[in-house]
């Protein structure tokens, strides 16, 4: 009875492996979502390191008329590059070649408003659509902390001490630490690490049911002395293992990614360790289960390949809108997060890489709550196809 069972997975196995195109898809969708999360981390990474390594280059026009200013700028290492008298569309030309972050004009009379007393005004011009932000931010910064410097001199030549200016003080500690900060900004892209469970599952299900009964050979299979439950359990198991194989595959190069960049540089880190990967692999098994369940039953139930694909195409989308509505709505983790497949598992690796103690409850939520539903949708299919009139499709 039980060889039986194992007789069906071999076959639809070896039948699903023989076709290049879906070993081709394995590797693919694999490799693809960890490969995607580490390429986005590492342009983040780069962007907020570039400061630092290449420095800023600015323009300026005047900046004869502020000396102090000018040194300010240098000792932030920012590059000055002193230009000649510009009109507007010059600037503008200068910003769209990318060939200063951004441009300062002193007005004419900056000196005479400046030791009258008066507001001395310095143009910043620069381009919004430039990636550019960050570094024009810290240009910015620096006339701030100019500005105020001048302000305090003024008051102190006066008598007046600059605390009169701030009359409250305050101090801001932040109690958030690196892993629960790389989490929460992490955890909205692992969840496309479980997503190969739904999708390397999907064409060996189709192949192994509507594609069998479109070839006529799902009646032979039919004639054969096993039990229903011994060949959807085989059809089932086989188009899962796939599932389990990708997620798997996908968890731990996403982890070796995550301990490879340099997460530290934008004040984060990847706290999760070996043992509790192995661990969140071994709870994400059933989701694939539960994806080649779904898979099984409702291919089996379609007279046509394309009718299936169709089906299962819009069910590809279900796994996603749970996660999608947390994400959107910043929900806090719940315990009923935990109920919700493929959900469960994001909730779970986003807790578990802040590195503390998750607690054995949400491994173990994680795991029934899509093995359950996995068995009893077998179940029900293995009922189905007792009857005639469901297997031959009248």
């Amino acid at each position: 009875m039980k060889s039986k069972l194992l007789i069906v997975f071999r076959k639809e196995l070896r039948e699903t492996l023989r076709e290049k195109r879906t070993l081709a898809t394995l590797i693919l969708m694999t490799l693809l979502y960890p490969f995607i999360i580490g390429l986005t981390l590492n342009q983040i990474i780069s962007k907020n390191t570039k400061t630092e390594r290449e420095g800023i280059e600015l323009a300026v026009i005047g900046g004869a008329r502020a000396p102090t200013l000018m040194a300010q700028l240098g000792q932030k290492n920012i590059t000055v590059k002193d230009t000649g008298p510009m009109n507007d569309e010059a600037i503008a030309e200068m910003l769209r070649a990318k060939h200063a972050v951004a441009v300062l004009r002193l007005s004419e009379d900056f000196a005479d408003n400046y030791q009258a007393m008066r507001p001395a005004r310095i143009e910043v011009w620069f381009d919004s659509a430039a990636e550019r932000g960050a570094q024009r931010r810290e240009v910015e910064e620096v006339l701030e902390a100019y500005g105020s410097n001048i302000a305090s001199a003024r008051l102190l030549a006066h008598g007046v001490s600059p605390a009169a200016l701030n009359p409250i003080q305050v101090q801001r500690y932040d109690t958030g630490t690196n892993a629960s900060r790389s989490a929460a900004f992490i955890g909205g892209m692992i969840g496309v690490l479980f997503f190969p469970a739904f999708m390397l599952t999907m064409a060996a299900a189709i192949d192994s049911t509507a594609g069998e009964r479109e070839r006529r050979s799902f009646e032979v299979l039919m004639a054969q002395p096993a039990h229903t439950w011994e060949l959807v359990g085989g059809k089932w198991l086989a188009a899962s293992v796939l599932g389990v194989i990708g997620v798997t595959a996908s968890l731990l190069i996403g982890h070796a990614i995550f301990k490879w960049l340099r997460l530290e540089e934008i004040g984060m880190s990847w706290s999760m360790g070996w043992g509790t990967l192995l661990l969140v692999c071994l709870v994400a098994v059933p989701l694939s289960l539960l994806a080649g369940a779904l898979y099984v039953a409702l291919a089996m139930h379609s007279r046509t390949f394309k009718e299936a694909q169709t089906i299962l195409s819009i069910v590809l989308i279900a796994p996603l809108v749970p996660g999608m509505v947390v994400s959107f709505l910043d929900l806090k983790t719940a315990q009923w997060m935990y109920l919700v497949p493929m959900l469960a598992n994001q909730t779970l690796a986003k807790e578990a890489a802040k590195g503390g103690d998750v607690g054995a409850l949400p491994y173990l939520l994680t795991f029934l709550c899509s093995l359950i539903p996995a068995l009893a949708v077998v179940a029900f299919a293995s009922w189905r196809m007792k009857s005639e009139k469901y297997v031959l499709s009248v």
